[in-house]
């Protein structure tokens, strides 16, 4: 694979990684809003603009750091700003916010496969540029799904578990919230061969399930 090619791959990368994440933290702040929080309207990020939600390190860097290792892809973008107090069902609500940032990243790759499998592309040619964009829709947006269902603070996994976790649980995610990404980030250095596993035998899974909706 020449210079070229590799280059084109990771702008496409790219491209999908920001797009994918932009659309993450657009749902959770459209969910808040719709369950009374006006906060993430208030801060100007219920837009596509790309500007208002993008991270350098973890929309950017980390994701095409990743692609170019061959390690399973993963990332996010700015969280969007979130005030619980306001939301309707409180704990209920915040889980219910926190579901569709993983949520959409599920519905990206179950229509990008999809698409990819009726047009044909992911049936042509393993080699192809559109066969590379549909896997990576699929494969981007299922790794960003699985990384964000973690349930250490303050990915979306978290909140989710807060919802139906007995008292001494919300205690034990309410302390590790300020530290709660570097214990992601630790975890993942020091396990990173089991996180890895983990992770493509649930990307694995799921697109298996998809083949199994097409009836492949």
């Amino acid at each position: 694979m020449d210079f070229n090619t590799n280059f084109l791959q990771i702008v496409i990368v790219l491209v999908i990684a920001v797009f994918s994440v932009i659309l993450h933290e657009l749902a959770h702040g459209l969910v808040a809003y719709w369950l009374g929080d006006r906060t993430a309207k208030d801060a100007g990020r219920l837009t596509l603009n790309p500007i208002k939600h993008i991270d350098p390190y973890m929309s950017i860097l980390v994701p095409v750091v990743l692609f170019i290792l061959k390690a399973p892809v993963f990332g996010g973008a700015k969280p969007v700003p979130i005030n619980s107090h306001n939301l309707k069902g409180r704990e209920w609500g915040m889980a219910l916010v926190a579901f569709a940032g993983p949520f959409t990243n599920f519905l990206i790759a179950l229509i990008s496969f999809l698409i990819g499998y009726f047009s044909g592309i992911l049936r042509s040619n393993p080699d192809s540029i559109g066969f590379f964009i549909f896997m990576e829709l699929v494969y981007l947006n299922l790794g960003f799904l699985l990384f964000n269902l973690i349930p250490i603070p303050p990915l979306d996994g978290s909140r989710i578990l807060y919802a139906i976790a007995p008292d001494f649980v919300r205690d034990i995610l309410r302390k590790m919230e300020v530290y709660g990404i570097i214990i992601v980030y630790a975890l993942i250095l020091i396990f990173g061969n089991v996180f890895s596993g983990l992770m493509i035998g649930g990307m694995t899974g799921i697109i298996h399930f998809f083949y199994l909706l097409v009836g492949a």
